[in-house]
């Protein structure tokens, strides 16, 4: 027993050193299979547990039983793990690390991305999508050009800086920020990725905090002005309120640009490596949409979801202590033969189930504007380029949790 226990930890040690590099990341899912092979709940060589079924990670999202790694889960790990890290503690100050009750309040007093709100930012949404299609189409006439930075990169970061009325000339650096700032939330993050981390979240503390401290001086018709009016009936000590609208808005931008902006190619190089898709979508824009929820199973931005247990459990027949992760491989759950005939099939007519924006109390309060600006771009897409097709495979970030391509460079056939 032993030994075939050892066996399992050093095929799953290895699993995961693969799906750490580039060249695992350009096709994780075979990795995923070998995963599932194990079971639906497996040992985690660091600690907690790997969940790779479907059912079993819905089950997790939407149980009350399942907790969020909150500020005091990782204070108790202790100052010497990477829940210790600067940027860490500062992520779990913020909403989605956050559990009831503070959640409620933080989720109740956030207000965004309601219907009145994507009526007003679809028209804004559509301009700078135009306008991002246009240098798109100059570029082409060198015969190429990276969709990822002419767009994919660009279409959030400006639709957040858009609705967070920020200075244009912040976004290059924000985008930046935001690809180190990640690190913290990875799977397994080296202490060289979360010193890079580290750095980027006190940058952008310094950042918002004076954002919101220019919005208390000049408030204005704008989110982080709002925040602070409703800020100030729930916390009669005026830094208090402060520091809630400024970790509102760094959970903003750092919700809305990474995934996004993965979503974005994502969901554009699985429409060029499907060309029938393709050529299906431009006669049928109405299928956009189902094309973006399919992109969101067949390939989702954020591939692990962590929980931890708030008491002692039994999860798949496995036993589960109080305080231990489980770490939810959503992106192996979406292709669960047992949740989904023939999984490993882009389809555009498949019944929209996936796990993307999470699940229960947590599910993702930006999903609304994320679905906006891929809809968005996919109908201005394939209307002005029917014939936009791949010029080579693209690169990948050596991530787990987080994808994020590299490049995605194009050309006109």
């Amino acid at each position: 027993m032993e030994t075939a226990i050892t066996a399992s930890r050093r095929l799953t040690v290895s699993l995961f050193s693969r799906l750490r590099t580039e060249q695992g990341q350009a096709n994780p899912f075979p990795l995923y299979a070998e995963l599932r092979s194990k079971g639906e709940v497996i040992a985690a060589p660091w600690g907690g547990h790997i969940v790779t079924s479907y059912e079993l990670c819905d089950q997790i999202l939407r149980s009350r039983n399942w907790l969020e790694p909150d500020a005091d889960w990782r204070e108790r790990q202790g100052t010497g793990t990477r829940w210790g890290a600067p940027s860490s503690r500062e992520m779990s100050k913020t909403l989605p690390a956050l559990n009831p009750p503070e959640h409620t309040r933080v989720r109740r007093s956030a207000g965004m991305f309601d219907r009145g709100t994507l009526k007003q930012l679809r028209a804004p949404v559509s301009h700078i999508t135009r306008r991002l299609l246009d240098s798109l189409a100059e570029r082409l006439q060198d015969g190429e050009a990276d969709f990822h930075a002419l767009v994919s990169e660009e279409l959030p970061v400006a639709t957040i800086g858009h609705w967070l009325k920020l200075p244009t000339a912040d976004f290059p650096r924000l985008r930046a920020l935001t690809h180190d700032q990640v690190f913290t939330q990875e799977l397994l993050p080296s202490a060289s990725q979360l010193a890079l981390s580290d750095a980027a979240t006190a940058e952008l503390r310094v950042y918002f905090t004076d954002l919101v401290h220019e919005r208390r001086r000049q408030p204005g018709d704008d989110p982080v002005s709002r925040w602070i009016t409703v800020w100030d009936t729930l916390e009669s000590d005026r830094d208090r309120a402060d520091e809630a609208v400024y970790l509102l808005a760094l959970f903003v931008l750092l919700a809305g640009l990474e995934t996004t902006s993965t979503l974005l190619s994502t969901a554009t190089l699985l429409l060029l490596e499907h060309p029938r898709q393709w050529d299906r979508l431009a006669v049928q824009p109405d299928l956009v949409p189902a094309a973006v929820e399919e992109a969101l199973r067949y390939d989702p931005p954020t591939h692990v979801i962590s929980r931890v247990a708030a008491k002692d459990c039994v999860l798949g027949g496995v036993e589960v202590r109080e305080d231990e992760m489980a770490h939810l491989m959503v992106a192996a759950a979406h292709r669960d033969p047992a949740k989904h005939e023939d999984p490993e099939l882009f389809n555009l007519h498949r019944k929209p189930a996936h796990l993307a924006f999470s699940g229960g109390i947590h599910y993702c309060l930006g999903a609304p504007l994320a679905r906006l600006e891929a809809q968005t771009l996919l109908h201005q897409l394939v209307t002005r380029f029917p014939r936009l097709a791949l010029a080579r495979r693209p690169s990948w970030a050596p991530r787990v949790a987080f994808r994020r391509l590299l490049n995605l460079d194009v050309t006109l056939i």
